[in-house]
């Protein structure tokens, strides 16, 4: 089986969120199960971590406003067989994938992504005379909504999974575009891309793909409801009527291993808690935390109003009460960027934020802390709860999506219905006890890090759902 997946992003090369170490984690997984999968996603120029050497392969014609492009191979650092779309008018900018510098949309991200949803069609129509040609797509997200569309529109005979990683983003575009992205007229309706008077990417993803997950089966029921849905639960409710909308938990990738990580300041097990007491050590000198031996909750994530943050710094002055610290590394929104700051300033020694997304940063903050807080108000899969609990931090959890999935209330970490203040500080409190008993918090953690968060079982069910997908 041949597998062209299809993103917008790569851990290693071009991260945004948690869609990028799927993509680097999933199809590797896929591979050792002998699907012969293959990336497809925008060269963005040079990046830090690799800069790919590309060997161009075709040339591509282009459709209505989408520009031609062309077509490049090459493998990434683990060996993953890798398509690159070298466009440099539309990609090859500042800042991430979807964003400027200041962290806004650019405004030409139909044409962008249109123009891979476009590429991953040409290559599976054979367009691009490449060697290899697939026998599906799998598309991922609103970026890749396009490409089950353009399949429909073209009559191609190519079955076409899409993906939904986070249903909140559903790449919006005015009517007046769809001759720009060449989406006929036709499709404009309640059965296609129309949503509320605009065109939704993610719509067309939902709508024109022979089979739709999602990345965890709690997340699946959810979106089907109202309050989930973002509005468009009616549609996928009648997805999963038709047994054609299907839940997968992600799995982690196996670089987040605390035994073999080269990342953290002391590797571990097999002392679970001396290495996490050494990780600790140089976290707090590293935030400007006062040293000691005291309970270290963190947070690790984007500062946007999902993931609760809010939430979490309103509860600082229960874990300071508590005799506990606190640690908030991410960056995002202002707003939040500006309460974290004042929230840590008013806990000298006992709380602190960094604003900034360092990976280094991120995994020694994990290896370090006790408790993990993720009060994310809706959280499609998480992956950070799973990097916790294999590091044998304890995650503290909203009830919500697929944290439901991957923790276990009481063993693995805790979780909390409601997301409001009082739910996350009473859970707090339940961890602060749990903290005083070494047995009892020696006991979880090493619960949580036996927990087989591979993706093996994902990689298993995907191949399943690809060979239930008609035939080219």
């Amino acid at each position: 089986m041949n597998l062209l997946f299809v993103t917008p992003e790569l851990a290693g090369y071009a991260k945004a969120g948690g869609l990028a170490d799927v993509s680097a984690a999933l199809p590797r997984a896929l591979r050792d199960r002998g699907v012969d999968a293959r990336i497809l996603m925008p060269f963005y120029g040079a990046r830090p971590d690799w800069r790919p050497a590309l060997d161009v392969v075709a040339r591509l014609d282009g459709m209505a406003e989408i520009p031609p492009c062309e077509l490049a191979v090459t493998e990434t650092p683990e060996g993953l067989p890798a398509f690159f779309i070298v466009c440099p008018g539309l990609y090859e900018r500042p800042g991430t994938p979807y964003t400027d510098l200041s962290r806004q949309d650019w405004p030409d991200n139909d044409i962008r992504f249109a123009r891979l949803a476009l590429t991953a069609v040409q290559i599976i129509t054979g367009e691009a005379n490449t060697a290899w040609r697939p026998d599906l797509i799998h598309a991922n997200d609103w970026p890749c909504g396009l490409c089950s569309g353009y399949l429909k529109w073209r009559q191609v005979p190519a079955p076409c999974l899409f993906t939904v990683h986070n249903l909140a983003y559903q790449g919006l575009v005015d009517v007046s575009r769809m001759p720009a992205v060449g989406i006929p007229p036709s499709a404009f309706s309640m059965h296609g891309v129309e949503f509320y008077g605009r065109v939704s990417f993610v719509k067309a993803g939902l709508y024109y793909a022979d089979h739709v997950t999602t990345v965890s089966p709690n997340y699946a029921r959810e979106i089907t409801t109202e309050e989930f849905g973002s509005g468009l639960h009616g549609l996928l409710r009648a997805l999963t009527e038709s047994g054609r909308l299907t839940g997968i938990l992600n799995g982690a990738g196996e670089d987040w291993t605390p035994q073999t990580d080269p990342r953290l300041i002391r590797n571990y097990p097999p002392r679970v808690r001396q290495g996490k007491q050494r990780n600790a050590v140089w976290l707090r000198e590293t935030a400007g935390l006062e040293n000691g031996n005291r309970p270290l909750f963190v947070m690790v994530s984007r500062l946007v109003h999902q993931k609760g943050v809010d939430l979490a710094l309103a509860a600082v002055e229960t874990i300071v009460a508590g005799g506990g610290q606190f640690f908030l590394l991410g960056e995002g929104e202002p707003g939040l960027e500006s309460l974290a700051r004042a929230t840590a300033a008013q806990f000298p020694g006992s709380a602190a934020v960094m604003i900034a997304f360092d990976e280094t940063l991120s995994r020694r903050t994990i290896a370090a802390s006790d408790f993990y807080l993720m009060p994310s108000r809706f959280e499609p899969c998480g992956l950070n709860q799973m990097y916790a609990e294999r590091y044998g931090s304890l995650p503290i959890a909203h009830a919500t999506g697929g944290l439901v999935d991957s923790i276990r209330d009481g063993e693995t970490g805790f979780l909390f219905s409601g997301a409001t203040p009082g739910a996350l500080r009473a859970a707090i409190v339940r961890a602060l006890k749990v903290y005083v008993r070494p047995g009892r918090i020696t006991g979880m953690s090493k619960a949580a890090m036996g927990q087989d968060f591979s993706w093996a079982p994902a990689a298993a069910r995907y191949e399943q759902i690809y060979k239930s997908l008609p035939a080219r």
